[in-house]
């Protein structure tokens, strides 16, 4: 499936063979941690091929111990033994960090950013060179290899790299490459979007509770539901619209929720909600 702009990567693609890379991630909290547990888990980089950094030692240590991963403070000496460099600290950092690593970096080294709203452009600058770079956009549920990754090339990445960062992101879940001017609707849509389902998937666990099911039987069939049909739109290929209209007949109890639905302005709400976390997507690197 493609868009203009935007392509999906898949199976067929040609993948590179990882077994030689080592791969660091700058910034091994919450998102680099799931992504560093991710490689680990799916047998992508072995241990050794594994390098983190956070910000503090006993920090460092605990999940050195933990990951069998060698975990440090020292972001330069890290970036020094990594032929991959993930960039996963917040965007207003990222130039600084950068900056920091700057004497460690090389043409022949690949510097992958997942921070929200930073350029390629500008981790170029930063970096003084003509170094390739790679921006993505993960979300979550990567953490049970459930999720969606934007990727898109800076000036001087080539095929190669871009093999390489599907590859890794590959083992997180899905990967899609889109156009840079698309990176901050992603961030708004897919990685902001896992909160947006929560909140739908507590209310309709709510609304089981408030018809009488017991709360773990509501939230299980809520969180089964919202499973099984985002599997149908990613399996058939069909329009939501279409399956929408599939579950909904005529004079059924189906539509008069719809119509609740759109009284109370769901769709609408959805969509500023989107576009919120996409404005703001544009601001962070900031600060």
């Amino acid at each position: 499936m493609s868009t203009t702009g935007m392509t999906s990567t898949t199976a067929s693609a040609l993948h590179p063979d990882l077994s030689q890379l080592r791969v660091a991630v700058l910034g091994a909290g919450k998102m680099g941690g799931i992504l560093l547990q991710a490689f680990l888990k799916q047998q992508i980089l072995a241990p050794e091929q594994l390098l983190g950094t956070v910000a503090h030692a006993d920090r460092a240590a605990a999940l050195s111990a933990q990951w069998g991963v060698e975990v440090s403070t020292d972001n330069l000496a890290t970036a020094q033994q990594a032929d991959v460099i993930l960039l996963g600290v917040k965007p207003y950092q990222i130039p600084d960090l950068v900056a920091a690593i700057r004497p460690a970096l090389t043409p022949q080294k690949l510097l992958i950013s997942f921070a929200a709203s930073v350029k390629t452009s500008a981790i170029e600058q930063a970096a003084g060179m003509e170094i390739p770079v790679i921006r993505t956009m993960p979300n979550t549920p990567s953490m049970l290899g459930a999720g969606i990754s934007a990727i898109c090339r800076g000036h001087y990445a080539q095929d190669e790299h871009m093999r390489i960062a599907s590859s890794i992101f590959e083992t997180v879940g899905r990967t899609v490459i889109v156009d840079e001017k698309h990176m901050d609707a992603v961030t708004g849509l897919s990685a902001s979007g896992p909160a947006f389902i929560y909140i739908i998937l507590e209310s309709l666990a709510e609304a089981g509770v408030k018809v009488g099911l017991p709360r773990d039987i509501a939230t299980l069939l809520a969180a089964q539901t919202t499973f099984g049909a985002a599997r149908m739109v990613l399996e058939t290929g069909y329009h939501p619209a279409l399956l929408k209209d599939a579950v909904t007949t005529p004079a059924g109890c189906t539509i008069d929720g719809i119509l609740e639905l759109e009284e109370g302005g769901l769709r609408v709400t959805l969509i500023k909600a989107v576009m919120r976390a996409a404005q703001r997507a544009k601001e962070l690197a900031a600060g």
